[in-house]
């Protein structure tokens, strides 16, 4: 009995300490001094935002599958964090921040290019074809050539321009503002076709918010403005119920997925909500085009509305969106506060004292 329970403290022992130096190891590869990589800072007397640089050699976000432009680090508003770095470990090929644009479709030229041949990424650049049944977005492709950008910067804006011409038809300036305003920011996009062959593209933002880098749990809701459902498995970790997506319980590994059905093709679609009930910070966001696809996912650490648009672009013309983050804190705190003091009982004072346990009698 004494060797058998010996064998037990060992045993817990040896886990405890492998829970210790994952954590450490955890804190290690999160401990990467990010102002290294070229970032510029903008704000206003609301809100301050790190956005990150476009840099081939440099760049904090080196990979093909999102758009370079744009990259936001970091948004602080009334003293709350609404983005962070929320991988394991860092690597420039597959590290990536949040709100980020990204294309699910292969690129520009990706059908008609061989294997070795170059197609183009909206934002990213020339891309190398490999040998592959179909494009595989998880993959990070070899970068040829990443065109020409240019950066132009305020004190509370930034705009960047991408400017990419083939030998193979397609070309374009693709230009991108992030502007803040007094309760969050917008990105403006334009995506001008300069070349020869029709721009069809699908476009979303994974978005990766992570609010006060809380982790994501029963705390958190995210809402329509119409009721949703899935067909997917949400694995006991989230339920949908009418417009709103709740999580049951912290979700500490894997993801969750979900395709999410009930909206229209009204403009006034293309909107939700996430909300932290706990703390009354949270987000809107909307933007100007009609949805075609709806998607949502997280990992427990990020959450993800993919909102995605379709952009059609002929020979000479442009298509212009607009993307609208709306940042709020509930005075939630205050409010409970309140509301428990008015179920407080209140007592008569006479002589300057309060008197002895005798509550005020309401009005018949």
């Amino acid at each position: 009995m004494k060797l058998h329970k010996s064998f037990l403290l060992g045993w817990v022992l040896i886990v405890t300490v492998i829970g210790i130096c994952h954590t450490l190891l955890y804190a290690i590869e999160n401990s990467v001094d990010f102002d290294q990589y070229p970032s510029t800072v903008i704000s206003n007397e609301y809100v301050k935002m790190k956005v990150y640089l476009p840099d081939p050699e440099n760049g904090v976000y080196r990979a093909t599958r999102y758009d370079w432009s744009g990259m936001i680090g970091s948004v602080q508003y009334k003293g709350h964090e609404y983005f962070g770095f929320w991988k394991d470990a860092y690597d420039p090929m597959v590290g990536i921040f949040g709100p980020v644009d990204t294309y699910k479709t292969a690129g520009l030229g990706y059908d008609e290019a061989k294997p070795g041949e170059s197609f183009i990424r909206i934002g990213v650049g020339f891309i190398e074809k490999e040998d592959e049944p179909e494009y595989d977005y998880h993959n990070s492709y070899k970068l040829v050539d990443h065109g020409k950008w240019t950066i132009d910067t305020g004190n509370d804006w930034m705009t960047f321009t991408h400017l990419i011409s083939s030998d193979f038809g397609y070309g374009y300036i693709y230009t991108k503002t992030l502007k803040l305003k007094d309760d969050g920011f917008i990105i403006q996009h334009k995506l001008q076709n300069t070349g020869v062959k029709a721009i069809a593209t699908d476009q979303y933002n994974h978005n990766f918010f992570m609010i006060d880098h809380e982790k994501c749990g029963p705390s958190f809701e995210i809402s329509y403005p119409y009721p949703v459902s899935t067909e997917d498995d949400l694995k006991g970790f989230m339920e949908v119920k009418d417009n709103t997506l709740h999580f049951t319980k912290e979700l500490e590994k894997g993801n969750v997925f979900m395709g999410l059905k009930g909206y229209s093709e009204k403009v006034k679609d293309n909107k939700f909500t996430i909300e932290n009930t706990k703390s009354g910070t949270g987000v809107t966001v909307t933007v100007d085009k009609p949805l075609t696809k709806l998607d949502f996912w997280t990992n427990g650490r990020v959450i993800c509305p993919e909102n995605t648009i379709q952009l059609t672009v002929k020979p000479g013309q442009e298509e212009v969106w607009t993307s609208d983050y709306s940042l709020f804190v509930k005075e939630v705190r205050q409010q409970n506060r309140a509301a428990r003091a008015a179920k407080r009982p209140q007592y008569l004072e006479t002589g300057g004292e309060k008197e002895t346990q005798r509550p005020l009698q309401e009005n018949p």
